[in-house]
């Protein structure tokens, strides 16, 4: 049987890696389109910082490594796809046939419609390209403005600050990682970038970028933002949030929402086909609904379950629990992370929560719940046992008469996990 990846990034490499594993004879292909061994698009701030070097991003450090497992890899772009008869076409013009196909094509960053986007000077901070793009202009003392407060966002610009630039961060949204944290809890992160020297301006946009030239400005770059402001600049950085990578699936019969939609064996709505990763949109943990969760420890779990199934000829055995939200960010030596769900100050039906706040020492947390289950948890300076947050939620753990003491101190949740996730483990001793 021949297995065809399409992508090179965690997912795949995890793919390609599980597939040898349950299936030794099997002929696995592995495609990606950069010429580059295939690495960790995470590790790229901490390339900019020089702490590394480009080996440094790779997934798998030994160069024989895919050899010896017999996987096969190929540079190119996948451009077309035909499901019925089993075969990718690809940007040089050659079709590579399959038996299963895994779409791990991972994301894009977004260039939103803003004049001037795409001069010299103006990057994203996606691939390896654009590092060496951005290390050559973010030097000591450049003028660096960053398009983006979110998560990506935020470990782009501790990279940024630790290269000495005078850095302005613009975010749309009214706080910094909108999608992360609460209110409260974006407004203590922007206070804490603020002390760090960095200019943050929230609820601005972007409307033009220009030549400095062509506006009177000695600079190579002016930015003109919905403040009224103008900002002199030598590089800015695009990172206004990601999408996936499904151009390619157009008129096809895999269904593609936000991504390519797959059910809780990672199987899209055309056998034989599979998706993982940055690309897939899955089943939530707790509603169901499908959405795209583009971190890299789901996509090292839906790539385990994608190739587990893709091994096995009719019956999926394997399946996904569903996709729980996990983000935790270092942002300048702040520690903040956001599991599942919340709602803000609007629960919904049936739900509760509780905000715990000290601005002075930087803590914060935030617990929502459905009915007597932990559903998200947001927190802020909390560098310890954060894990049992994330394993009420993902263990979705009836908490009894735990939730009212939760409601009453949250701080209390490592005693809660205790109480009622490790106790029938306790009893049966």
């Amino acid at each position: 049987m021949k297995h065809l990846i399409l992508g090179n990034g965690p997912a795949g490499v995890v793919a390609a890696e599980t597939l040898r594993k349950v299936a030794p004879a099997d002929d696995i292909l592995m495609v990606g389109h950069e010429d580059a061994p295939p690495y960790s698009r995470m590790a790229i701030p901490y390339l900019l910082e020089g702490n590394i070097d480009e080996s440094g991003t790779w997934l798998r450090k030994d160069p024989g490594h895919f050899e010896r497992l017999r996987i096969r890899q190929l540079r190119g772009r996948a451009v077309a796809l035909d499901a019925d008869k089993r075969k990718v076409l690809f940007d040089d013009g050659h079709f590579e046939h399959y038996d299963r196909l895994l779409i791990a094509t991972g994301s894009h960053p977004v260039r939103p419609p803003i004049p001037g986007v795409d001069l010299p000077s103006v990057h994203t901070c996606w691939t390896l390209a654009d590092a060496r793009a951005i290390a050559a202009h973010a030097r000591p003392g450049a003028r660096v403005l960053q398009l983006g407060a979110g998560f990506i966002g935020c470990i782009i610009m501790e990279a940024l600050a630790k290269c000495g630039v005078q850095l302005t961060v613009v975010e749309m949204g009214d706080r910094m990682v909108p999608r992360m944290m609460t209110p409260k809890a974006g407004g203590m992160i922007k206070r804490w970038v603020e002390e760090k020297g960095i200019r943050v301006l929230t609820s601005a946009g972007v409307q033009r970028i220009d030549r400095g030239g062509d506006v009177g400005s000695d600079a190579p770059l002016a930015v003109s933002l919905s403040t009224g402001d103008r900002l002199e600049c030598d590089l800015v950085i695009v990172a206004a949030g990601v999408a996936p990578n499904v151009g390619f699936l157009d008129e096809t019969p895999v269904h593609v929402a936000k991504g390519v939609l797959v059910n809780d064996h990672m199987e899209t709505s055309v056998p034989g086909i599979f998706a993982a990763g940055d690309v897939a949109e899955a089943p939530d943990l707790f509603t169901g609904a499908h959405l795209v969760s583009a971190i890299q420890p789901n996509a090292a779990d839906q790539a385990r379950i994608a190739a587990t199934n893709m091994a096995r000829d009719l019956v999926h055995e394997s399946r996904l629990n569903g996709v729980l939200a996990i983000n935790v960010l270092d942002t300048l030596g702040l520690i903040s992370s956001s599991f599942g769900q919340w709602w803000g100050e609007k629960p919904e039906a049936g739900g509760s929560g509780v905000e715990m706040v000290d601005e002075a020492r930087y803590r914060y947390l935030s617990l929502q719940f459905k009915d007597d289950v932990l559903v998200g948890a947001t927190s802020i300076g909390l560098t310890q046992h954060v894990g049992a947050l994330r394993g009420l939620i993902h263990g979705q753990v009836r908490l009894g008469d735990w939730k009212e003491r939760l409601l009453a101190n949250p701080l209390a949740f490592v005693d809660a996990y205790v109480a009622r996730s490790q106790q029938p483990m306790a009893l049966a001793r």
